[in-house]
């Protein structure tokens, strides 16, 4: 029987190479590409089928910024599948980021300059705006739809003989500071992309913790730094290609410029193959390129504790309530 592969964002970036690379692992799995843009995704169904004429490729559309949107495609995936073996939750946004230009220009000058372009602590802020459901944008897109989604498939992900994995798109830039309890949303501060691959970090904590016995285990992944649809947009080009040969040599010092999409699905292809009861939940497993090219997974300790995760897990579960009750109104 096929395995089931659900890949968010699966028709550009992390999520295009990541298709790719799974099926150069193994030609005989089912990938559904749950993706906003049908036509684009039908482009890509197209082009794996002909790498891989023994795969099967199915679409579902799906816009995580929008909770019916969820809901229908959840609907439609439980018709379809009586279960998902692995979700890569890998859908994100990082809306209208702008260069803190003093933050830079003092960092290339100080001791944290690769720690700098490693992680882009302090260089980004986003302007965030608030959705048809009445929630911050950046939130609703990398967290709370794939929250949602994950409530709404639970029936094909909870299989005690057989566990499924859950594996998210998370990011070096989660930063502790940038996340509180109280605005969990972030709708009150400017680095929401940060803030929220915090929360990304926190609940994947928290579903471990509930959901394990059940068969379920999720994991979370940094993809390193790339240049992509998202991030190109940050610098003008010319500004790009004066940073990239300087980009280059860093990797002889640190190991998360992966640069390309293909290099950064290094980790998340890695967990395809792991067994995820002996996964460690509060490591956050990271795609890494040596200076010469070569990539490797390296692993990190999450700066997070169990009991906040539980309580954001709880945050998120009152906020579903509220929701579903406004969605049933309209």
């Amino acid at each position: 029987m096929r395995k089931v592969v659900l890949v968010t964002g699966a028709s550009s970036g992390v999520g295009l190479a990541l298709c790719k690379r799974l099926l150069e692992e193994d030609d005989e799995l089912h990938v559904c590409l749950a993706c906003r843009n049908v036509s684009k995704a039908e482009a890509v169904s197209a082009d794996l089928l002909a790498s891989h004429p023994a795969a099967e490729v199915s679409i579902v559309q799906v816009d995580v910024s929008n909770l019916q949107s969820v809901i229908r495609a959840s609907s439609e995936l439980k018709q379809r599948f009586q279960r998902l073996d692995y979700v890569y939750l890998n859908a994100g946004i990082m809306p209208n980021p702008q260069l803190n230009i003093k933050a830079l220009f003092c960092g290339l000058f100080s001791r944290k300059v690769i720690h700098m372009f490693s992680t882009a602590e302090g260089l980004l802020t986003q302007e965030d705006k608030v959705t048809a459901d009445g929630l911050q944008e950046v939130f609703e897109t990398n967290v709370f739809g794939h929250f949602i989604l994950i409530q709404e498939l639970e029936p094909l992900l909870c299989h005690r003989d057989s566990p499924s994995q859950l594996i998210w798109t998370s990011s070096r830039n989660a930063r502790k500071s940038n996340f509180h309890l109280e605005d969990i949303q972030h709708s009150r501060g400017q680095e929401p992309y940060s803030s929220s691959k915090y929360a990304v970090d926190l609940l994947s904590v928290a579903l471990n913790r509930n959901f394990n016995p059940r068969g379920l285990y999720s994991s979370v992944v940094c993809p390193g730094t790339m240049v992509t649809n998202m991030t190109y947009g940050i610098l003008p080009p010319l500004v790009w290609t004066l940073l990239l040969p300087i980009i280059w040599l860093l990797r002889f010092f640190a190991n998360a410029f992966t640069l390309t999409p293909y290099n950064g699905t290094e980790a998340l292809v890695w967990l395809f193959h792991q067994k995820p009861e002996s996964l460690n939940p509060l490591t956050k497993y990271l795609s890494a390129t040596t200076g010469f090219g070569s990539n490797y997974v390296a692993t990190q300790k999450m700066d997070l504790d169990e009991d906040t995760a539980e309580k954001f897990y709880q945050n998120l579960l009152e906020l579903e309530k509220r929701v579903r009750v406004t969605i049933q109104k309209t």
